[in-house]
């Protein structure tokens, strides 16, 4: 306590505010200063309010599951509008030549993947438009970017929504072997042609195989089966060809060695809980 003396000789106790009251003011004027952000109209806003909510929603795993849906219906209705398959019967634009053609034509064959396309019909043409060579380079290009664009998206956009319901023992087992063995996994589903290559992709990302195995795998496993595919075009206009007969008996073999990777590996997959 403190006195103080008085006009009149007296003395007076001067108490102090209650500590409790002066605490309760203080965290309020703490917590109106950290919430409240003062805009030019001098009104007041909350950053944990309305549009945190909306931003939270905006990406959660299923907000980017369906986003993902979208962009694939897009692009699959694009595809259906714009008919890319009459390359195959009215050629490349005669304006596009050259080493251009070819990096056009790969860019073309990637994002045309990623839309469901089945990448023979892909093949045939880069074969019949530039030749073995360069037909060859641009399909085996525009299979790894459109691999790259497909595993990417459906790792950004879908894994986080998909994973949990990995639950059946076949999909635990297929989500095993691509997260402990993603390079022979890959090369495996791309030297076997029943796989779609939109399906590994998709698969591939919604499982923990890394980029590098991913984009190596299918940059080699897919050579056999595109050359194949390739060759055919380029010499579709001589069917009875050796070339043509050779390619056509090659188409065959990854599937052959598809099958007995897949016979092999069985018992993982029966043994897997």
């Amino acid at each position: 306590m403190l006195d103080a003396t008085t006009r009149s000789g007296g003395t007076a106790t001067a108490t102090p505010p209650a500590a409790g009251t002066e605490f309760a003011a203080a965290k309020e004027l703490a917590l109106a200063a950290e919430i409240a952000v003062a805009t030019p109209t001098g009104l007041t806003v909350t950053p944990t309010g309305l549009a945190a909510r909306c931003t939270r929603a905006l990406l959660s795993p299923w907000s980017r599951l369906s986003l993902l849906l979208v962009l694939l219906a897009g692009a699959a209705s694009s595809v259906l509008l714009f008919e890319p398959q009459r390359l195959l019967s009215d050629g490349w634009p005669p304006q596009l030549n050259g080493a251009a053609a070819v990096v056009a034509f790969a860019a073309a064959y990637g994002l045309v993947t990623v839309a469901f396309v089945p990448r023979p019909l892909l093949s045939l043409a880069a074969g019949a438009l530039f030749g073995s060579q360069l037909g060859l380079a641009a399909a085996v290009g525009g299979t790894v970017l459109g691999g790259a664009l497909s595993f990417g998206l459906g790792r950004l956009l879908g894994q986080d929504a998909l994973r949990p319901l990995l639950r059946g023992r076949w999909l635990k087992a297929a989500d095993g072997q691509l997260s402990r063995h993603g390079f022979r996994s890959m090369m495996a589903a791309r030297l076997f042609p029943g796989i779609p290559f939109w399906a590994a992709n998709y698969c591939a990302a919604v499982s923990r195989m890394g980029w590098l195995p991913f984009l190596l795998a299918t940059g080699l496993g897919t050579i056999p089966n595109t050359a194949a595919y390739v060759v055919a075009g380029a010499q579709a206009s001589a069917p009875t060809s050796p070339a043509f007969l050779i390619a056509m008996a090659f188409i065959a073999v990854p599937a052959l060695v598809g099958v007995v990777v897949a016979w092999r590996k069985r018992h993982h997959l029966r043994g897997t809980r």
